[in-house]
């Protein structure tokens, strides 16, 4: 399961979204989870799966690798299933058994709110992490703060912040397997008894992990220092950012998007949620 997490990898190519802008990929997508949000009927979950197709499409990342990233998923999607078909009320009873009563409205509530955790994650991802590269995201944040220079705020640590978190969390998911398989092979136990068992059983993998995370970026700082590195301040860029027609089309898409959910909630209330 440990190896099936993709949230924060880059994956090279040159498809649509490899070459578009990462200040325009960033606000594309910040555009995107608003529309997520804002679907309220059938109608515009039909237009934003639509919509998540085509960026899947348009990534060039292999279905395959957006499926295994979110296999990690599973429980939150059962559980949010499982809560909102028994405790969702609605008009349209389908089942009554003692004191299980399942609505219809409930059963349609949950499937939609399973829809909308897939198409946030797989979306979001898609628009940043699987085809902007740490450094470009960095960048990217950067650029987009720049205004907040003025009343000094720390813009490039932000940024380089977020960028190390996200270099980090598959790095760590690979610390986290390699320590697991070897307190395997010392007979620990992680698939038996219930869930507080598994949960104990986990102490002697967080404890080398956190030794581990700490030893790295006690690494990373010193490699930083014998380079010389002093922050934003007089820094340069090997690769240059600029808009181009890519991306007017794709902000310009996701403004579209968020337009045509809302009138679609409008004009096509089918289902309210």
């Amino acid at each position: 399961m440990l190896k099936d997490i993709t949230l924060g990898q880059f994956f090279p190519g040159r498809s649509f979204l490899h070459r578009i802008d990462p200040r325009t990929k960033i606000i594309a997508a910040l555009l995107y989870i608003v529309a997520v949000f804002l679907c309220d009927s059938i109608m515009s979950f039909i237009i934003l799966l639509a919509a998540t197709l085509a960026l899947i499409a348009l990534s060039g990342v292999p279905v395959k690798i957006i499926v295994k990233g979110l296999k990690p998923l599973i429980f939150i999607l059962a559980f949010t299933t499982i809560y909102n078909v028994f405790f969702y009320k609605g008009d349209h009873i389908l089942v009554h058994w003692k004191f299980i009563t399942i609505y219809l409205e409930g059963v349609v509530f949950a499937l939609i709110m399973g829809l909308r955790i897939i198409c946030l994650l797989t979306g979001s991802s898609v628009l940043m992490t699987y085809t902007t590269s740490p450094i470009m995201l960095t960048d990217g944040i950067e650029r987009l703060l720049s205004p907040l220079n003025k009343i000094k705020a720390p813009v490039h640590e932000f940024a380089m912040m977020m960028s190390i978190a996200l270099r980090f969390i598959p790095t760590l998911v690979e610390e986290t397997d390699k320590i697991m398989c070897a307190q395997k092979a010392r007979g620990a136990d992680f698939s038996s008894g219930g869930l507080i068992k598994r949960a104990r059983a986990l102490i002697p993998v967080l404890v080398p992990l956190f030794i581990s995370a700490f030893r790295r970026a006690s690494d990373l700082a010193v490699a930083m220092e014998c380079r010389c590195y002093r922050g934003g301040s007089g820094r340069t860029r090997m690769t240059k950012t600029h808009f181009g027609a890519r991306d007017v089309i794709l902000f310009t898409a996701t403004v579209i998007l968020g337009t045509v959910i809302v009138l679609s909630n409008i004009y096509f209330p089918i289902w309210m949620i």
